[in-house]
């Protein structure tokens, strides 16, 4: 006699089927999104991707259409009967799957529902073609009349530009090359390191390759009329710098970063990719944001905002070397690249972190909005108290555990998810056990309260002598 008994596969959403003894699984669709607390639908199930390989094609003349044609290589983490990647905008000519044509359809606001020929089963390396045109989605904006672009953005600009697991926790390596007519002074800056550009028919190809994991949203490009610098640091690390017109005022600060890779090295481990460098635009605003290899100085950086460098830079170990497993977990790239400004004036401007500490708690330990989002989940706020109240908490635990288990501490962290993804519960335990000690109330207290932490964590180790 057969019996047949039905079973939903949670962890794989596959569905095994029971027939005489014998199992096999029906394949199923993987999620479309990944349910990430802040942002559910980015990111999606089924499948992990090892590679993206994107070739875009771009006219400054014509600055709200694009063409694209990118390669997208996985691996099936379920048997697999369809899956989605993350695309905002444009027109899909066409899409193979390991080089034979795959149905797809569009639905929601990025999702691109692709369905090969023959099921994946679990295990399964495939490649996913996508070749696309049309008018890029909102991360893809034009700076000037002049039809330059910057393309990057938090928290998921990639699908803007092409098609993508659109979410920090599936990492991959990447490949860039971007076709524009051939004219002079126009460049393309992306991630990692350029190859030699390529000049046939009238058009001028730009290549670039990260060959380390990437999160997807320090992924960018910057197509503008550039001058571009390039040397070697003594490590062999190699530095590529970009300046739109006008923003060459920034090139002395940005000529410090020898200096400021041999700061962070000693305190955090070795730099974790093969270079670094800025792209910057004119202006005095301040303010960054933290591609992979290459930060961008969208408002430019004046002299008095010099630590807006040590800030980006700082993100190479945390948030992109090690980038965070949800959204909520924001606390581990912000608050430390916030603290690491703070190191910076120590060491080099010869602030007493004590003294500015109590000067920050004592303008602020009356204000309960100050308090009110917890580091470790600070919800629709995004950032929450990330630059405020998260190097208070850095500066707090540094007193609490000493410097030696402080920076240990650091270290550990960079090496053992170097290239990885963690969550803020990783950093508590590790923390607690660097220490030896339980940590569990100073992390309530500063991580997961709504309100300003009690003396005994407010003021410990030095901090409580001088309150």
């Amino acid at each position: 006699m057969f019996t047949r008994v039905w079973a939903a596969a949670a962890a794989t959403g596959s569905i095994l089927v029971l027939t005489a003894g014998a199992a096999s699984a029906v394949p199923g669709p993987g999620s479309d999104g990944l349910g990430d607390p802040l942002y559910p639908q980015d990111g999606n199930g089924g499948y992990r991707v090892g590679h993206y390989d994107v070739a875009i094609g771009y006219d400054p003349a014509k600055p709200d259409f694009l063409t694209g044609d990118t390669t997208v290589t996985a691996v099936a983490t379920q048997d697999l009967s369809r899956f989605d990647l993350d695309l905002d905008g444009f027109t899909v000519q066409g899409v193979t799957v390991d080089g034979a044509p795959a149905a797809f359809t569009r639905t929601g606001e990025h999702e691109l529902v692709i369905t090969p020929g023959k099921p994946l089963p679990h295990g399964r390396h495939f490649t996913v073609r996508v070749r696309y045109s049309g008018t890029p989605g909102f991360f893809w904006m034009t700076a000037d009349a002049k039809g330059a672009v910057h393309a990057f953005g938090e928290p998921h600009s990639a699908s803007s530009w092409y098609p993508v697991n659109d979410h920090p926790s599936d990492k991959a390596t990447f490949h860039l090359a971007v076709t524009l007519p051939d004219r002079p002074g126009w460049n393309v800056v992306g991630n990692g390191v350029p190859s030699p550009p390529v000049v046939r028919d009238g058009k001028k190809t730009f290549g670039w390759t990260e060959n380390q994991p990437v999160a997807s949203y320090l992924t960018g490009v910057v197509i503008d009329q550039m001058t571009v610098y390039t040397k070697k640091l003594a490590s062999g690390t190699q530095v590529v710098d970009a300046y739109t017109a006008g923003a060459e005022s920034a090139k002395p600060l940005e000529d410090r970063l020898p200096e400021v890779m041999d700061f962070l090295t000693a305190r955090y481990g070795p730099y974790p990719f093969s270079s670094i460098g800025g792209i910057f635009y004119p202006g005095e605003e301040g303010g960054g944001f933290e591609l992979q290899d290459r930060p961008v100085y969208p408002g430019g950086v004046a002299p008095a905002q010099f630590t807006t460098i040590v800030h980006e830079v700082a993100h190479q170990w945390f948030g992109d070397s090690v980038s965070v497993a949800h959204w909520s977990d924001i606390c581990l790239k912000e608050c430390f690249a916030t603290y690491t400004e703070w190191l910076w004036r120590d060491a080099k401007e010869g602030h007493d972190l004590d003294a500015d500490y109590r000067a920050a708690v004592t303008a602020s330990q009356s204000d309960p909005d100050f308090w009110k989002t917890p580091l470790a989940d600070p919800g629709e706020s995004f950032y929450g108290g990330s630059y405020t109240v998260g190097p208070l908490m850095l500066h707090a635990l540094r007193r609490t555990v000493g410097d030696a288990v402080f920076f240990r501490t650091l270290r550990d962290w960079t090496s053992s998810h170097r290239h990885g993804n963690a969550s803020w519960a990783d950093f508590e335990h590790l923390a607690a056990q660097e220490y030896g000690h339980d940590l569990g109330g100073f992390f309530q207290a500063w991580a997961h309260s709504s309100v300003i932490p009690p003396a005994p964590y407010l003021y410990p180790g030095s901090l409580k002598e001088k309150q």
